[in-house]
Order: C-alpha cells, then structure tokens, then sequence
C-alpha cells in the first residue's frame, strides 16, 4: 500500500483560517465606538436644545402679549385739612315781600330800591275810588239802623208804661221788646260793616312791617293794584344781622355744636374774615344730599356785608382726618356708582365701588372702597369687566 505523499498533506497559508485579534485590541475598538456614539448625541442634542429653548421663549412671550398690560396707582394720602371749609349762602335776618290789601290804582310812592325804612313808615298810597263809595253807603246804613232802632226804643218805653194800666196788651209790649233787640243787632252788623269797611281802607296806606331796607320795587305810579294778587310792591329785608346757611358733610356733622365760632369768607372782600356764630341746626339730614343744613348769625350793624350772596365758612377748630386720593381718571362711572379697578396679586381685575368726596380736579378724595397698597387702573377701558388677566406696571 502507497503511502500518501507528505506534499499532498502539506496545507496552503491561504486556506488556513484567520488568527482572532488579541483582547486588548478588541476593548479599544468598542471605546472608540462608544465615543463617537456619545459624540453624536451630543451634537444632535447640542443642536436640538436651542431651537426646544426658542419654542419655549416664543410660546411664554406669546402668552405673555396676549396679557394686556395696564399701568397701576395707589391711593395716596392727600393733605389734611386744618379746618372744614364749606359754600355758605348769605341771607337776611328777615325778608319779605310787600303786597297790597286794597284794590285800586297807585296814587304814590314814597321809597324807592335801597332806601332805609323804620316800623310803620308810609311806603306808598293806593287810590280806591270803589271801596270809598262801598264804606260811604255803609255809614249812611249804619245811619240808618241807627235811626230805626231809636225808634224801637221809644216805642218799647211807650208800651212798657202802658201795659201794667192796661192801655197795651201783653202781646204788643213783647212785640215791642223785640223789635228793639232785632234794631240792636241790625245795627252792631251795619256797625260791623262799617269797621270792616274802614280796616281795607287803611289798606290803601301801605307801610312797613318791620325796619329795613328796600330791596326791591316792583311798581309804580297808576298801576292797577288788585288785593290779593301775586304782585309784589315793594320786597323788605332786615340786614342788621345776617342769617348764613351751610350745609355739613355727614361725615362731620359731629364736630358741630350750637354756639361754636366760624370765619365768614367773601370773594369781594379778599383778606377779610367776619366772625359768626353756630345759631342752630336742622337737626335731620336732608334726604337727597346727606348734608346738616347748619345757620350761623353775623352781625352786619356797620353794613358791610350785602345779603342774598354766596360765601365760604370754616370752622377753624375743626380738623379733619387725612383722606385717601385717586387721580380722577382712575374712576368708572357705572350703573352701579363710581367704581375703580384693582389688580390683586394674581394678576386679576376686581371692580370696586367707591364713595367719593371732594373734587379737586385732577385729583379726587376718596372717602371709601380702596386701601393705600391698592394698585388701581388708570385710563381704565370702558369694557373692563372683573376677573380679566393682566400684566401691571406702576406709573411713574
């Protein structure tokens, strides 16, 4: 048997399998496998993160625009006043007006507008051509039941002589008795007539009631005058003293007391100060203001003051409290009364209703409704309404 040869079992390198790499070599391929891994997230979350931020900023901007911004106040103390100063109305002591009691035509006056009159001081004659004839026909009556009533009394002694002998009857002197009473009473009522009569007749003297100066003359001479009517004469007042009407807040009513003393300001008197005096209260407040109507007596003795004008009063012992202000145009003027709006910490609207005071023009003293850490709209929209989101900024 042949032996193979050793040639034939003799194998190719190329048909040997390949040798495996050694360990270490293989751990450096997986490294560097992992880092170019690494590397490539990163730069794909490098270049990823910006645009997420981008998205993330343009949608909080875009929220944030469409929050409208509105720009806030807060109340602010205004400054306290050192005494309550109110309009006042200058008046009179008394005033009244003149009307005629006759009828007739106007014979005369005697003053005139501005004059000084005393108590029973003749003002002005009125012609009364029928009420002369009226009380002469009531004398010539009273004449005459006059007459007939002595009579009656002649007969009435004539009888009472001649019952008791029998020279009359019973019946006839009782006649005669009262007959007389009947005359007796027809001539009180003629008597009556004629006074009455004589009263309107005075009349026609038109005098003053009370001392004081003329104000007003509403007539002349050959006017017809009709007793009665609504026309005025003359108009009468009494300014030796004055009586000054004001009106008090509610709100310092209580710091009025009769026989308190006040200043009496005067637009055509700048740098004057008049003193008056606290005479009495209404002691209600008037319904449609909430106001004390308060009147104070001035003496006017030196005639400086003129009645019926406008003026101002302070009570200079009466010191008010510091109250809060809003500018005026912070203010919403409502069915429900002025309202202001407030943001509250959350960035919401709350309507508020507010009570007013003073007006000082661009600024308005609010008595009530907001505190001083308030942020209040200004400008508000006439169709902000509450609970709407928005972004305060505090003026400047």
């Amino acid at each position: 048997m042949m032996q193979p040869a050793e040639s034939d079992q003799t194998i190719s390198p190329a048909s040997k399998p390949a040798a495996l790499p050694p360990r270490g070599k293989l751990w450096f391929l997986l490294a560097v496998g992992a880092v170019a891994a690494v590397v490539l997230i990163g730069a794909f979350i490098a270049g990823r993160l910006p645009r997420l931020r981008q998205r993330e900023v343009t949608t909080r901007e875009s929220g944030e625009l469409a929050i409208p911004v509105v720009t806030v106040v807060s109340p602010t103390p205004g400054a306290a006043a050192s005494g309550l100063l109110l309009p006042a109305e200058v008046k009179p002591w008394i005033e009244t007006p003149i009307y005629a009691r006759a009828s007739g035509y106007l014979k005369r006056w005697l003053v005139d507008l501005g004059d000084r009159v005393e108590t029973g001081q003749l003002l002005c004659e009125i012609e009364t051509p029928e009420l002369d004839q009226e009380l002469e026909r009531a004398r010539h009556e009273l004449a005459q039941a006059e007459a007939a009533l002595a009579l009656a009394k002649t007969k009435a002694a004539r009888s009472a002589k001649l019952v008791e002998p029998g020279g009359v009857s019973r019946e006839e002197y009782d006649q005669d008795q009262a007959e007389v009473k009947v005359k007796t009473a027809t001539v009180n009522a003629a008597g009556a007539n004629v006074r009455r009569l004589e009263e309107l007749h005075s009349f026609a003297r038109v005098t003053a009631p009370f001392s004081g100066i003329i104000t007003a003359r509403k007539t002349d001479v050959g006017d017809l005058i009709a007793a009665g009517s609504a026309k005025e004469l003359f108009r009468l007042a009494q300014v030796d003293r004055l009586r000054v009407r004001v009106r008090v807040p509610q709100s310092r009513s209580l710091a009025i007391t009769l026989g308190q003393t006040a200043e009496l300001l005067l637009p055509e008197l700048p740098g004057r100060v008049f003193a008056a005096k606290v005479a009495r209260t209404a002691g209600s407040f008037s319904p449609d203001s909430r106001t004390l109507l308060t009147e104070l007596e001035v003496d006017n003795t030196r005639g400086e003051l003129l009645a019926g004008g406008f003026a101002q009063v302070r009570f200079a012992d009466t010191k008010g409290d510091a109250s809060l202000t809003l500018p005026s145009n912070t203010l919403l003027f409502r069915a429900e009364g002025p309202q202001v709006g407030v943001v509250q910490a959350n960035g919401t609207v709350q309507l508020r209703s507010v009570k007013l005071g003073r007006d000082f023009g661009r600024i308005v003293e609010i008595l009530g409704g907001v505190d001083p850490t308030d942020r209040v709209i200004l400008n508000p929209s006439d169709s902000l309404v509450a609970g709407t989101s928005v972004r305060p900024e505090m003026a400047r």
